[in-house]
């Protein structure tokens, strides 16, 4: 009874070391993936940002990316002291992943209390950046217009009508949208209102709203999937852990180079 006891622990003490060692690996991937996933929402907030004037809501995408960066270190201290089968640095190692862990629940509570907010910022800011468009590439609020209407295939803040309220269409006296709101499939088009088959027929307003809260939608997935793999990490960590500490066959095998 005892020796199958003992054959049972060390089965499970090299189940938890092979799973530790394939986590680190899976660490080190999902560093890449949650800094890429941080840097898009960067770059995307970059072409999107005179439509949400609250930079807080970067907040989730700079943790996500410093926590890719110590998944990284993780991965090096998990594989060294799994292999190594160090006290020391099985402990660092699980009180990281919960340090992590933590981090990464308080992403996910940003990510849907700025996702709550994404439709209240873009309604009170995109008025005014459709007020100052001038229809030049070197105004920053123009280059932001015409590059969302032509990337989310729309026109206006909720149809294409919207432009006559503008001051750049009472200036502009030609009874025109700008050419960013015609259709690509469409040729010679002048962004004239007397045809209106030839643009878009959808506001940009929604799409913002939609395009911005995916975004962040990216960011609460990424920091869910990968608590859940930390999670497994500090099981794995805990059993492996306390096995070495309490067990004397374990202490033998280690002591004799004979490893589980």
């Amino acid at each position: 009874m005892s020796k199958a006891r003992s054959t049972m622990g060390q089965c499970g003490i090299t189940s938890s070391k092979t799973v530790l060692v394939f986590l680190n690996l899976i660490f080190w991937a999902a560093a890449g993936i949650l800094c890429y996933i941080g840097a898009y929402v960067f770059i995307t907030y970059d072409d999107y940002d005179h439509f949400f004037e609250d930079v807080y809501t970067l907040i989730p995408a700079v943790i996500i990316i410093a926590v890719g960066t110590l998944l990284f270190i993780i991965g090096l201290i998990g594989c060294c002291a799994t292999i190594r089968e160090s006290s020391c640095g099985l402990a660092t190692f699980a009180a990281i992943l919960l340090l992590v862990f933590l981090t990464e629940c308080v992403v996910v509570v940003l990510g849907y209390t700025y996702r709550a907010k994404v439709e209240d910022e873009v309604n009170h800011s995109i008025q005014k950046v459709y007020s100052e468009y001038n229809g030049t590439n070197s105004d920053a609020p123009s280059r932001a217009i015409d590059y969302v209407q032509r990337q989310l295939h729309c026109c206006g803040i909720h149809n294409y009508s919207d432009w006559r309220n503008t001051r750049w269409f009472g200036e502009s006296k030609n009874n025109s949208v700008p050419v960013s709101c015609c259709q690509p499939s469409i040729g010679n088009c002048t962004g004239v209102l007397t045809r209106p088959s030839e643009l878009y027929q959808e506001g940009c307003e929604a799409l913002v709203v939609k395009k911005l809260k995916e975004i962040m939608m990216y960011v609460i997935w990424a920091a869910l999937t990968f608590a859940s793999v930390q999670m497994l990490g500090m099981l794995c960590a805990c059993v492996v852990l306390c096995r070495r500490t309490h067990d004397p066959a374990y202490e033998l095998l280690v002591t004799t180079n004979s490893y589980a």
